[in-house]
């Protein structure tokens, strides 16, 4: 296949996998469980979707598969964990610092540099953010914004060790992570309500909003640098109060709009420059 078709089929599937990403959001407020007894249940299903999809169990394991499934797992509960003691504008605004990590860290062991368009994206993305969130952040949880800071860092982590294995099968650290976590979380899970509207938003949460999505990311991580992957899924949290306001009638203010809006201008402009002159990286795994 083209090159270049293969690239725009793979920042398609990275802002269809950070759409699905969005709707967390809305599904968690429904569901009367816990943080981490959701995390553990969605996970069930999601390594159920993984199984189906790889027909296999990771049987060779390689240092950036085991970083890849310790960063996914981090990620999750630093960020569970930073919302308890944080402000949820807080946690997700500095978990979306991920991107100057990302610049170091593909930098350091990829060696993809930034290009000028990559630059410009950021600070304009970064513009929309604070715009985005500037109402609802505070100076307050010291500990909170410290854990969703770490979030931040382990979610660039996590995009860096899957595109170090382009050459190889991504998608096996994202199943080994579901699959500890399912595990781990069962005590968790047995405390709570089972309930048919509590299992199927799991259903949902575990199949579509995290398995679907992370088979779409994984797979286009193959072709896609990981600065670019991880601007495009600043369409995340811009995304989340779309679908609260849609289906909980929660309005969202006037300048988290005007920011949604730069937001969605400085992704767009990475996508389509990306588009246009995809990055050719040589092979590092």
């Amino acid at each position: 296949m083209n090159s270049s078709l293969d690239h725009r089929k793979s920042i398609l599937f990275i802002v269809i996998a950070a759409s699905l990403w969005s709707t967390s959001g809305v599904m968690i407020k429904i569901l009367s469980w816990q943080p981490v007894a959701i995390l553990a249940g969605r996970s069930i299903f999601s390594s159920l979707v993984f199984l189906i999809y790889l027909r296999r169990i990771p049987t060779q394991w390689t240092r950036w598969k085991l970083l890849a499934s310790a960063a996914y797992i981090l990620t999750q509960f630093l960020f569970i964990w930073s919302t308890k003691l944080t402000t949820a504008a807080n946690a997700i605004f500095l978990q979306y610092t991920a991107p100057v990590y990302v610049i170091l860290l593909a930098l350091w062991f990829l060696h993809e540099r930034p290009s000028r368009v990559d630059w410009s994206s950021m600070l304009i993305i970064f513009v929309g953010m604070i715009l985005f969130f500037g109402d609802k952040l505070t100076t307050s949880g010291f500990d909170g914004n410290l854990l969703a800071v770490l979030s931040g860092v382990t979610s660039a982590l996590m995009t860096v060790s899957l595109r170090a294995q382009k050459d190889g099968a991504p998608a096996e650290s994202i199943l080994a992570a579901n699959l500890f976590t399912a595990i781990i979380g069962i005590p968790f899970i047995l405390k709570e309500s089972w309930t048919v509207t509590n299992w199927l938003i799991l259903l949902y949460l575990g199949t579509v909003q995290i398995g679907l999505s992370f088979i779409l990311f994984t797979r286009a991580i193959k072709d896609v640098p990981a600065l670019e992957a991880n601007l495009i899924s600043t369409l995340e949290p811009v995304l989340n109060p779309v679908w609260v306001f849609l289906f909980l009638g929660e309005e969202p203010g006037r300048f988290a709009l005007i920011g949604g809006i730069i937001v969605l201008a400085g992704v767009a402009l990475n996508a389509l420059s990306g588009a246009r002159t995809p990055e050719i990286t040589p092979s590092t795994s």
